[in-house]
């Protein structure tokens, strides 16, 4: 696709957005357990009990289900009644995705000789798995899915990239930006992104998004979204911070920390100390906008030259 046709900024460095997000993921996650399988049952069964369900509340009942059905073979040959009683004994939503999943697996005990089909397209004719789950478990079991586009991608597509709202527009962004043949990990760490940093109220230097320097919205400071209609308060915020430090390091030289904690903010000290100060600094020179380094005399900040 031309760069006339990309959904993407003309001068990204696709390369560059890739490599950051992957390394981010890799280097620090959180640790769900079907993150650590490759196999196709377990994820898939991950996949259906997540859908409007807390993921902290899916650990326990994914753990509890696999216990009593460890196959695709078991939970076939096992009573529609008992995988129902199951589901609303742990207060999974919906009880007709408990049967959906009981056929599902039937389906592939029968027509598939108890081996999970591996493309998108094969998936979603199992019972109750529609396009997003199907190219889930492509992706994390098989390596062999499309880019994912949920309602988090698309609010990291918009922010970051200035993404148009339009369901086909993200579909092509997403897309372009996925490396060929990384589906597994990609969808993981892009999914990871939208539900760690860039939420509807985002937490960019917090969970050190990868994506700051290319960021649209961290750049103007507009971190609306598709799914986050009206602005998140600034007022308070660290990027509010941050950027009084940028400020007041561009009227000195260098400054201490106790030097320009006070010019930060009114209550600097406690728990805005040299520790929540630090943090800032050590982001902002992560970013390449300050040089922050302990001297003799103490720690020291400058504005970048």
């Amino acid at each position: 696709m031309s760069d006339e046709e990309s959904a993407l900024p003309s001068d990204l460095d696709r390369e560059a957005v890739r490599t950051a997000l992957v390394e981010w993921y890799e280097d620090d996650h959180r640790d769900f357990p079907w993150r650590r399988t490759e196999d196709a049952y377990e994820i898939l069964v991950s996949e259906v009990m997540s859908q409007q369900t807390q993921l902290g509340r899916v650990v326990e009942a994914w753990e509890a289900f696999l216990d009593e059905w460890p196959t695709v073979q078991d939970l076939a040959a096992t009573d529609r009644a008992d995988v129902v009683a199951f589901w609303t004994s742990h207060s999974l939503g919906y009880n007709n995705r408990a049967k959906y999943l009981h056929e599902a697996a039937q389906q592939v005990r029968d027509d598939y000789d108890g081996a999970f089909p591996e493309s998108p397209d094969e998936l979603s004719e199992l019972m109750g798995v529609g396009p997003y789950t199907a190219n889930a478990v492509a992706s994390f079991a098989f390596n062999n899915g499309d880019a994912v586009v949920d309602t988090n991608v698309k609010r990291v597509l918009h922010r970051a990239f200035a993404v148009p709202d339009d369901d086909s527009v993200f579909e092509v962004a997403a897309t372009e930006l996925m490396p060929d043949g990384k589906s597994r990990v990609w969808n993981n760490a892009i999914m990871e992104l939208g539900g760690v940093a860039c939420g509807k109220t985002p937490t960019c230097d917090e969970s050190g998004c990868p994506w700051r320097r290319f960021c649209h919205a961290y750049e103007t400071g507009d971190f609306t979204a598709p799914d986050v209609p009206t602005q998140p308060s600034f007022e308070g915020s660290r990027r509010q911070f941050r950027g009084r430090v940028v400020r007041v390091l561009g009227e000195y030289d260098e400054l201490t920390l106790d030097e320009l904690g006070p010019r930060v903010r009114v209550d600097y000290g406690g728990d805005h100390g040299r520790d929540w100060l630090r943090g800032l600094l050590e982001d902002l020179s992560d970013d390449g906008l300050v040089d922050f380094e302990d001297g003799d005399s103490g720690a020291v900040a400058s504005l970048k030259r």
